[in-house]
């Protein structure tokens, strides 16, 4: 593998998350962060987001940021942004389901809202509704971001190595003895870094490199289904091309699935045939091999043949810096960006 040409750097700057002149465009990879929450702290800065007047004005100043993000984005970027909601005067404001109908109105794409739920969250003295513990990461893209599922899924599936470990992120707060009352969890950027940003990047074309996954023969022998499923397949000796066409076939004319699946009868006939042979002998445990294991066999290269550089990360509400601490850790380049 190339070697790439900087060690992952840190950069610190002075300014406003709306305006970052200091940042050239397509420059970062992916930016996470948590902005202050309407209303919950005033730091005395001028033009500060947090204390307008109405949370709208306050969802308009996000808006804002977003859009000076997405000039510093590269095309295959995208944003975590942690964002708390406010009770103010009796009510529930709704300021995440705000942001999310304006972003996607200023033309962000939304592909996950996650829930982090907060363990062992601080007490709570209210006596008339039940205490918050939880908050939204929303994860916001433009088009052909980059992401690795499969090497998330390897860290965090929690004994089904493999599977899609869902939305739902269970992280204790992180508390702080400093100034700054609200550190980030260090756990959050790990996991939105080790799904969203390259470790690689082209230091030409600025494409980042993706992993190359491909689907094996293997399945898990934890579940009584996959283990008949293999018995019956060396009872019948199904050849790799079988387990080839089942894989290429998909469940669309399995079991239930015909009923309300007419699958694209996009495959050779020849591959429709051996599905159809391998259906006939696995009956109901067709479908166990469509769901067979993959494994990480490389990683895309564009061809530019210059070096690879680290991808960067970018928290422009930086606060104590656990971004770009996390990133660094993670070699990746870190850039933060506060107005203190």
């Amino acid at each position: 593998m190339r070697e790439e040409t900087q060690k992952p750097f840190r950069a610190v700057h002075k300014g406003d998350a709306r305006h970052m002149p200091f940042l050239p465009d397509n420059h970062v990879d992916l930016i996470v962060t948590s902005p202050p929450y309407w209303r919950k702290r005033d730091y005395g800065f001028e033009r500060q987001i947090g204390q307008e007047k109405t949370s709208e004005e306050y969802v308009a100043a996000i808006i804002d940021a977003m859009t000076e993000w997405r000039r510093v984005l590269r095309p295959s970027g995208s944003i975590f942004l942690n964002i708390g909601d406010t009770y103010w005067r009796k009510s529930l404001q709704g300021v995440p389901s705000l942001v999310e109908a304006s972003a996607r109105r200023a033309g962000w794409i939304l592909r996950n809202r996650i829930i982090w739920v907060k363990k062992g969250g601080m007490p709570d003295p209210v006596r008339d509704r039940l205490a918050g513990r939880h908050e939204y990461i929303l994860h916001f893209a433009v088009n052909g971001y980059y992401y690795d599922l499969f090497g998330y899924a390897e860290l965090y599936s929690l004994g089904q190595k493999g599977a899609n470990p869902g939305d739902v992120w269970v992280i204790a707060p992180q508390r702080s003895l400093g100034k700054h009352l609200a550190p980030f969890p260090s756990e959050i950027v790990e996991r939105a870094i080790t799904l969203a940003c390259p470790q690689f990047v082209c230091s030409k074309c600025r494409k980042p490199r993706r992993r190359i996954v491909e689907r094996t023969t293997e399945l898990d022998t934890s579940r009584p289904q996959a283990r008949r499923a293999l018995a019956i397949a060396r009872e019948k000796k199904l050849t790799p091309e079988h387990i080839a066409a089942i894989q290429a076939t998909g469940i669309s004319d399995a079991g239930k699935a015909r009923l309300v699946q007419n699958g694209t009868d996009r495959n050779a006939k020849r591959v429709r045939k051996l599905a159809l042979e391998a259906k006939a002998m696995l009956g109901g445990y067709f479908r166990e091999f469509t769901f067979a294991k993959r494994k990480s066999c490389g990683w895309t290269d564009c061809g530019c043949g210059v070096p690879f550089m680290p991808g960067v990360v970018l928290d422009p509400f930086m606060g104590t810096g656990t971004t770009l601490d996390v990133a660094n850790r993670m070699g990746r380049s870190a850039i933060g960006v506060d107005l203190d």
